[in-house]
């Protein structure tokens, strides 16, 4: 059995298997945030601001950040104007 790897969600560290995808290890801190990924309400970006992909697999020291949006999407917009 190969032993976890460390990285950080949001700053919290977590101990996920190798070979997790980001959105594994968001799932793992907080089911709710990945369901907001899998809507497209919340995205992943690296420690950088760099956009990443929900299916990165993760090296060990990883560190991902959620990003949500404020908003739902440019229809709620239209229909909150009018």
């Amino acid at each position: 059995m190969t032993a976890p790897i460390r990285v950080y969600v949001n700053d919290r560290p977590l101990d996920v298997p190798r070979g997790a995808t980001a959105t594994d290890a968001v799932r793992q801190l907080d089911a709710a945030l990945a369901e907001r990924l899998g809507a497209g309400t919340a995205s992943l970006t690296d420690a950088r601001g760099v956009v990443l992909a929900a299916n990165a697999v993760l090296a060990p020291g990883a560190i991902v950040r959620v990003v949500t949006r404020a908003r739902r999407d440019a229809e709620d917009d239209a229909e909150a104007d009018a």
